[in-house]
């Protein structure tokens, strides 16, 4: 059990019909009690009571929910305060609770102290790193299949056998051939042939969850009428979105598969960015913003021949550590400027188009396939994919290790070199699974989750 107690608003940000405030530690129980107006429930075992707390500035009705250590999600005390939803009364009862003795929990520190206390596997506290993160149904499905444990099962299944046949091997050194204590050859090949088709059967599922996370997503963005829905027409060969010189003509955002230099993507027609919307036009903007952030790449569409640019603050209104290939549209209008350099704007490349022309498709759709292919190869980039990596990297290293400890019994080769290879690909297991994982790696992991969580 950690030796101090923590604390966070685990529900979205913003106004709704209930919000939380969740509390995990040794101090969970006298918190709860100083806090209760009345009677305090029995903390014995776990249980659902209406009551109402005391926030520090009045009173407020509250669902609690008590989940006693270790049978809890984290492995310690934890209560949750199901309160009104309204931000002020959610940050008053916060502060009453940090003023009673919790910490503010860190990001991601709720999930870290489940791992921690063995309550999960890093593969699965990865699952709601994912799960969190998931920007549609196939994504979230996905990040399921992780918290679920289809992949830490495997890998135990996996570990489990490797460890059997490591001590058959390290058995089998201390006797000759005519003691009953010693194993074949040929057996240890057998039992190494189907810990192989195991380890192979993690790496498929891993590989297909991996894929069933999403194809990539190209976010078309730039002010309004620069021409993005034409582009995105001209790249989708056919007429998707409507096309006017009327500005904020796109409001909803319309997503199509096309292929971009040999890799399917999905593109995405946002509406053009304005700081300005108001009303309905805000939603719409706010919609985009969140498609924006959660693409693996964006293509900054700007008018060429719309007169002067203020680049650097529409470059500073895009997506944060999110890719960008701009489009210097328009260039067959007359009044179409020169590019300026990617350099200076932070972006991967520069292509002059224009959509209506059909002009510089061919180049851009290979900008666009080099930047992703780029990203991709790159440590970061979009969440799924990038544990995804990590796991198939983590077998991968496992198989081969146990494919040279295959290849010593095959040849009748030492028994201890044998056994130093299965020692090494159950302990490529391990890191995968969080068991001997670098702290710099687990921290770099869970920082990435939100508060609360």
């Amino acid at each position: 059990m950690s030796a101090d107690t923590i604390a966070a608003i685990a529900s979205p940000a913003g106004p709704g019909a209930r919000g939380i405030v969740r509390i995990s530690g040794p101090g969970a129980r006298a918190l709860v009690r100083a806090l209760w107006v009345g009677a305090p429930p029995e903390l014995v075992r776990r249980g659902l009571v209406l009551g109402r707390v005391d926030d520090g500035r009045g009173t407020q009705p509250v669902l609690f929910l008590w989940m006693p250590g270790p049978r809890s999600f984290t492995g310690e005390d934890v209560a949750e305060l199901h309160a009104p939803g309204s931000p002020p009364l959610l940050a008053a009862l916060f502060e009453r609770v940090t003023a009673l003795g919790a910490r503010p929990a860190r990001a991601g520190e709720f999930t870290r102290r489940a791992f921690e206390h063995g309550r999960i596997d890093l593969t699965r506290a990865e699952g709601v790193l994912e799960l969190v993160a998931a920007r549609n149904e196939a994504e979230a499905r996905a990040a399921s299949q992780l918290l679920l444990g289809g992949l830490g099962s495997r890998v135990d299944g996996v570990r489990d056998a490797l460890d059997d046949l490591r001590a058959l091997c390290e058995a089998s050194l201390d006797f000759d051939e005519a003691d009953t204590g010693h194993v074949a050859p040929r057996e240890l090949v057998d039992r190494s042939d189907r810990v192989r088709a195991r380890l192979a059967e993690a790496l498929a599922f891993e590989r297909a969850r991996g894929a069933a996370s999403g194809l990539p997503r190209v976010a078309l963005a730039g002010a309004p009428n620069a021409g993005k829905s034409t582009l995105f027409n001209a790249l989708l060969r056919t007429e998707r979105a409507i096309t006017s010189p009327e500005s904020g003509t796109t409001r909803d955002v319309l997503e199509a598969e096309v292929d971009l230099d040999g890799r399917r993507v999905v593109l995405l027609d946002l509406p053009g960015l304005d700081g300005d919307a108001r009303g309905l036009e805000r939603a719409a903007q706010q919609g985009a913003r969140e498609r924006l952030a959660g693409a693996d790449l964006v293509l900054w569409v700007v008018d060429a021949a719309a007169g002067p640019h203020d680049l650097a603050r529409e470059r500073r209104a895009l997506a944060s550590g999110v890719p960008v290939v701009l489009a210097w549209n328009q260039i067959d209008r007359p009044s179409a400027g020169a590019a300026p350099d990617p350099a200076a704007l932070d972006v991967a490349e520069v292509v002059p188009t224009s959509g209506a022309r059909g002009q510089g498709l061919a180049r851009l759709a290979h900008a666009l396939g080099a930047a992703l292919a780029t990203a991709a190869s790159e440590e970061g980039g979009p969440l799924a994919r990038e544990l995804a990596r990590r796991h198939v990297r983590g077998l991968e290293c496992s198989r081969a290790e146990l494919a040279a400890a295959q290849a010593v019994l095959a040849s009748g080769g030492p028994l201890d070199l044998a056994a130093e290879h299965l020692r090494r690909a159950s302990a490529g297991l391990d890191e995968l699974r969080g068991a001997t994982t670098a702290e710099d790696l687990l921290d770099r992991i869970f920082a990435r989750f939100c508060l609360g969580k």
